[in-house]
């Protein structure tokens, strides 16, 4: 092997993790390698949030928990570790400065992903690490239950010997920007169980061609609720969006989590939107009541200008079943007790998910069972770690796991440090 391929750590992936595991060991002083197989740094980090990039969320670390479900509380120490101050402090030091929003998302207030992206590609090349892109890793080497290097393929085949491997080759979702599952290959074949792998924040395709009607259509302060089996499972309460195949947004994608993994079991999966969530069924009963009273004298499709957007009042017309000619006072009193459950409760048999590919975050992935909570290190392999989206770790859109991404990758990148 040429002694110049020795490294003490090598880091495989140069998504947000990777970025803050090499940055941080070689800070320490170690000789760190970085591979990223894709011809540049970041590509996925370059699109998160729309292109504005939300970075973090300003909750409690008890609250980030929450937001990451069962597997929550092994990222405690990496959040003790690095946590929200500390990384908005990294960025105002390498120029990024914060702004915090609405539901506490913290953005650039540059707002722009590319630019955040390139301040810490920048820091990392302060700090001394080595960079190789357009290079994927295909094989990790252990000897003796010890990471001793890695295989990896560019122009040719080379080997590259390490005290340390750092894996951060993130999930399978957008493959365009790198993130196609590699990892999960790399780790089994030296003894890791992969948890099933699956879209979570992904968008959901429906039965009906009710949401085609309403494409592009986006809804604010509305309350989402998803169904399984006819059991009501959870709700959120904010912005979604109507698209050809179905139904997304923020809120949709927060339900799609639970949504995925009941449609999988085959389980009867539904959304059921409530339009007007301010107003119980009693008071919005009587506020039609008085608008019908004022307005006896209309169409019932001018009526309903005032309480639904536009594009929605065809659906609303076919979903009631009142012709949309019907004057006002002769509507029945069945007939707005049907519009009012139809407000509360505009129901979508869900059908499917988009393809794994259109998802935020990966679920699944490396199982946390074999990991070390308190270092990233590996249970089965020696001096082998782990950071970000690879591990089975996922939870809520809000900054939620671009802040796991980065609390682990400094987390193993100081542990592997430490190790060595």
């Amino acid at each position: 092997m040429n002694t110049n391929n020795k490294y003490d750590i090598i880091v495989i992936g140069g998504g947000p993790a990777g970025i803050m595991a090499a940055g941080q060991a070689a800070l320490r002083g170690k000789k760190v390698l970085l591979f990223e197989k894709m011809e540049r740094l970041g590509r996925k980090l370059r699109i998160t949030g729309k292109g504005r990039c939300n970075l973090t969320n300003e909750a409690s670390i008890d609250e980030f928990i929450h937001h990451f479900g069962k597997n929550g509380r092994f990222l405690k120490p990496a959040f003790y570790s690095f946590f929200v101050n500390d990384l908005r402090n990294l960025l105002l030091q390498n120029g990024i400065t914060t702004i915090v929003e609405r539901g506490n998302r913290v953005f650039p207030e540059c707002e722009s992903a590319p630019i955040v992206t390139e301040a810490l590609i920048r820091w990392l090349g302060k700090t001394g690490c080595q960079i190789k892109t357009g290079n994927s890793v295909t094989k990790l080497l252990v000897r003796d239950n010890n990471i001793s290097g890695v295989d990896v393929q560019s122009n040719g085949k080379d080997r590259f010997a390490a005290d340390a491997v750092i894996l951060c080759t993130g999930g399978r979702s957008y493959p365009r920007t790198g993130s196609n599952g590699d990892g999960y290959k790399l780790a089994h074949e030296v003894g890791h169980n992969i948890v099933n792998i699956r879209p979570a924040l992904i968008p959901l395709e429906t039965a009906s061609n009710n949401a085609r009607r309403l494409q592009g259509l986006s809804l604010k302060n509305v309350t989402a609720s998803l169904w399984v089996n006819g059991k009501k499972q959870a709700e959120e309460f904010g912005e979604m969006l109507f698209a050809h195949f179905g139904l997304t947004g923020p809120i949709i994608l927060t339900l799609s989590r639970q949504a995925v993994d009941a449609l999988d079991q085959k389980s009867v999966v539904e959304i059921s939107i409530d339009l007007k969530p301010a107003l119980d069924y009693n008071t919005l009963d009587a506020r039609l009541l008085r608008d019908f009273r004022e307005h006896s004298k209309q169409q019932y499709q001018t009526l309903l200008k005032s309480l639904l957007p536009s594009s929605m009042i065809p659906v609303c017309i076919d979903l009631t079943r009142i012709p949309h000619d019907k004057i006002i006072s002769n509507i029945t009193l069945k007939e707005r007790q049907t519009l009012r459950n139809w407000l509360k409760d505009f129901r979508f048999t869900i059908s499917g998910y988009r393809p794994i590919e259109e998802a935020i975050i990966t679920a699944g992935g490396v199982s946390v069972k074999e990991i070390q909570s308190k270092t990233m290190e590996s249970r089965l392999v020696s001096k082998l770690y782990f950071a970000g989206e690879v591990m089975d770790i996922d939870a809520d859109t809000g900054g939620y796991n671009l802040q796991a991404a980065f609390s682990t990758g400094f987390l193993a990148g100081i542990s592997a440090n430490n190790k060595l």
